[in-house]
């Protein structure tokens, strides 16, 4: 690695750090981009408790049995998956490599990995930050957090109707994002998936390192 590779990378992380305006390296997220990895979260919590034949009982009267539910027909579920949810959001970091809504994902960005293994081969990398607060989530991250609590806040009752009357027939992200939050916005981002070339070379590069 040259040395304007690694001089472009301590000033884009750098930036990112600081917590400078847009001009200068931080761009917050997106309404679509919340919206995105909002609805992304919540249907990967329901799928992880879409298996279950549970069943629960509800009510309390004492002059009538309770009522039997299935789990995954529950408020009880839907409760528990919106609980904490945008938690989940400080598990993604921004990968300042890509342009588009995929900058924010899950996993070490492609720049941190390579600043790491500077670090493993003995490089003396400063950036202006402790070792240890490197992988902390990053301004636009903690950020989309704040973003993703408002924006559930306001669409309660959205995700509400689609969980009992259209889950399984239309996607959250169609329902939630396109036709009711991002209604009349630009929601092209929904579209937007990680190119070949940025998945191959996350996988190939311990290799490289």
């Amino acid at each position: 690695m040259d040395f304007l590779t690694i001089a472009t990378l301590f000033y884009s992380v750098s930036l990112a750090i600081s917590g400078q305006e847009e001009s200068e390296g931080v761009k917050y997220a997106s309404k679509c981009e919340v919206c995105k990895i909002l609805s992304t979260e919540l249907e990967g919590r329901l799928e992880e408790t879409s298996k279950t034949s549970e069943v629960i009982e509800t009510g309390y009267s004492i002059e009538k049995s309770k009522k039997k539910t299935q789990y995954t027909k529950s408020e009880l579920r839907l409760v528990e998956s919106l609980e904490g949810l945008c938690e989940r959001v400080l598990d993604y970091n921004l990968h300042k490599e890509r342009e588009d809504s995929t900058r924010f994902a899950k996993g070490m960005s492609q720049t941190f990995k390579t600043l790491h293994g500077l670090v493993d081969k003995g490089v003396k990398v400063e950036l202006g930050i402790p070792y240890e607060l490197w992988d902390k989530p990053p301004a636009e991250v903690t950020n989309m957090k704040t973003q993703c609590e408002t924006l559930l806040e306001q669409n309660e009752e959205a995700i509400e109707e689609w969980y009992f009357n259209h889950q399984g027939e239309v996607p959250l992200q169609t329902y939630l994002c396109s036709e009711r939050a991002l209604k009349g916005d630009d929601d092209s981002c929904l579209l937007e998936q990680p190119s070949d070339d940025s998945v191959v070379k996350e996988k190939s590069d311990k290799t490289e390192l």
